[in-house]
């Protein structure tokens, strides 16, 4: 009784949160939801399963970033076309929930209790706008202008002198149970692995390389969904990942200064970029797929999630995928391709030399790039590598892969999934 992924699979583009660090980026124009939508709408009309057959949606989402965000899930089943009496699940893993939405869809069908026979399909996938808000804490209930503020718009002109606004985006990033941000949890990796600022760059630089090379040779083609942006005087069409570089360098690379620490090897280069995008997929029983005629694309053979010390948050994966290992019976020799996110190149690189100690091979490691030259769109990024390894597998014609990422707070979360 197998959990198959089915062909269709579709992602937005990944775009960059400002467009050259100056203009707003191309998705700012969209919510979590919104963009949440776009790619369960794409799913839906490339996946050859009428959408009155759908019981349940799963998406992930990492943070409330807009008005409509804690609609969630449920906001992205409306826009995406499917019905008012679809029920819809959000689930929040951090980095981790696009692969959390993959799980829990899975598990929701084989335990069978909220599972629906008459509808045994099931939407899973992530979204995320990181265009998140500055935020003024600290102001309900106090006087402010000529009233007391309890709910409602603010006249900023009536705040007092030195009222200063948070950066969400900046301050999630920061763990308070490891006193460090997600950063610097990177950097002490880099110190514990005894890692190198040029093997950073290094990493990096591979990113950036291997991502152009598969952007050209088409392989993202049949898993990315153009969005068409209304920008007011005219429109475009974004058919790519927005932060590829066109002429990425190892000398333009090295001068960059660190981001960090004081001494640190995370940079701008070799870090993931920060950026919006979504990503859907249907999956069902294997006898359920075969019964409507839909057509799989991978087996879901293996599932593991597990917890580390919050002050080295980037190793979860390596807990994570023993876990995943074991569920599936197999062990790394037999891995085929590996999509692991790239939050910071130091991190990466430690979970690459961990898990080759369990017999995976480092080169079968992101070889179409990876977050530093795509992105990391949170709540996203997980159902983003998923269907990545699945089309990879069908198009390589190899059998097993593997989908991790590290979480913020000290988790991992590892999917093996087995081609059709």
């Amino acid at each position: 009784m197998s959990i198959v992924i089915l062909d269709g699979a579709r992602r937005t583009p990944r775009a960059d949160i400002l467009v050259d660090n100056r203009e707003q980026g191309l998705f700012s124009r969209f919510t979590t939801t919104q963009l949440g939508g776009l790619a369960i709408k794409a799913t839906l009309a490339q996946t050859s399963v009428d959408k009155s057959l759908v019981g349940h949606v799963v998406m992930g989402m990492a943070q409330h970033s807009h008005r409509d965000s804690i609609y969630a899930a449920k906001g992205m089943a409306w826009r995406g076309g499917l019905a008012e009496d679809v029920p819809a699940l959000t689930v929040a893993r951090i980095c981790g929930s696009g692969a959390e939405a993959v799980a829990v869809g899975a598990e929701m069908i084989l335990a069978g209790v909220r599972h629906d026979p008459e509808r045994p399909f099931v939407v899973v996938g992530g979204a995320e706008s990181m265009q998140y808000p500055f935020t003024l804490y600290n102001q309900r209930g106090k006087k402010i202008g000529e009233a007391v503020q309890k709910y409602g718009p603010i006249d900023t002109s009536t705040l007092p002198a030195g009222t200063h606004l948070q950066d969400m985006l900046l301050m999630s990033l920061y763990d308070p149970s490891a006193k460090m941000a997600m950063a610097n949890t990177a950097e002490e990796l880099g110190r514990r692995y005894e890692i190198t600022r040029d093997e950073a760059d290094r990493f990096g630089y591979r990113s950036h390389v291997l991502a152009k090379k598969s952007r050209d040779a088409g392989h993202f083609k049949e898993e990315v969904e153009p969005v068409t942006v209304d920008l007011g005087d005219r429109s475009i069409t974004v058919e790519h990942d927005t932060h590829i570089l066109e002429d990425a360098s190892l000398a333009k690379m090295s001068r960059l200064p660190a981001a960090f620490e004081a001494g640190g090897i995370i940079t701008a280069g070799n870090a993931s970029a920060v950026v919006d995008g979504a990503a859907a997929m249907v999956i069902a029983r294997d006898k359920d797929a075969e019964k409507h005629g839909a057509k799989p694309l991978a087996r879901i053979a293996g599932m593991g999630v597990a917890a580390c010390d919050p002050r080295i948050m980037g190793w979860g994966p390596v807990p994570a995928t023993k876990r995943a290992l074991a569920s599936a019976g197999i062990d790394g020799k037999a891995i085929d391709h590996v999509e692991l996110n790239e939050a910071f190149a130091p991190q990466a690189i430690a979970v690459i030399r961990d898990l080759a100690k369990m017999g995976v091979d480092p080169e079968k490691v992101n070889p179409m790039g990876g977050a530093i030259a795509l992105g990391h769109p949170l709540g996203a990024t997980g159902a983003n590598l998923t269907l990545t390894c699945a089309y990879a597998l069908r198009r390589n014609k190899q059998r097993y892969g593997l989908v991790t990422m590290c979480i913020g707070g000290g988790q991992g979360i590892s999917l093996v999934l087995e081609a059709v």
